[in-house]
């Protein structure tokens, strides 16, 4: 049986929540030529922080900022040496575990295009067109 990851909430400002923000710049900025400061945005200050631990390390993470009319599910990603072993759909299941009691259960994402297959599976379903954001093509998803 293959070992399921940790997912913890990391407070803002934590060494967890630190080690998170360092993988989202790995990912995004060194990996996918993200603009530095196009990553880190003034929502970091307020989002719900998740990190997922595997072999002792922080494998995955994401965040969760609250709205007044839905939550939005950001900034996911998953270190490159743990790909392909459902950490993403680990720490997917656990917000909306968690969180669907709020805001009436409506989650919404803009999802890289080549990533949609993932939310799908969750329940989010595609509006809207096509757009460019840090250079990616994406695809805004709702769950309402």
């Amino acid at each position: 049986m293959a070992t399921q990851p940790v997912i913890l909430v990391a407070p803002v400002f934590s060494t967890l929540a630190n080690l998170g923000f360092q993988l989202r710049r790995t990912v995004f900025v060194l990996e996918q030529k993200v603009p530095a400061e196009e990553e880190v945005d003034a929502d970091d200050l307020t989002a719900i922080h998740m990190v997922a631990l595997m072999e002792g390390e922080v494998a995955g993470v994401l965040r969760i900022v609250r709205r007044p009319e839905h939550l939005k599910i950001g900034r996911v990603a998953v270190d490159s040496a743990f790909r392909g072993r459902g950490i993403a759909g680990a720490m997917m299941s656990r917000v909306l575990e968690d969180y669907s009691g709020e805001v009436g259960g409506r989650f919404f994402l803009t999802a890289q295009t080549d990533k949609v297959g993932l939310y799908e599976r969750f329940g989010f379903k595609v509006f809207g067109q096509e757009f460019m954001d840090a250079g990616i093509p994406h695809l805004a998803m709702k769950t309402y």
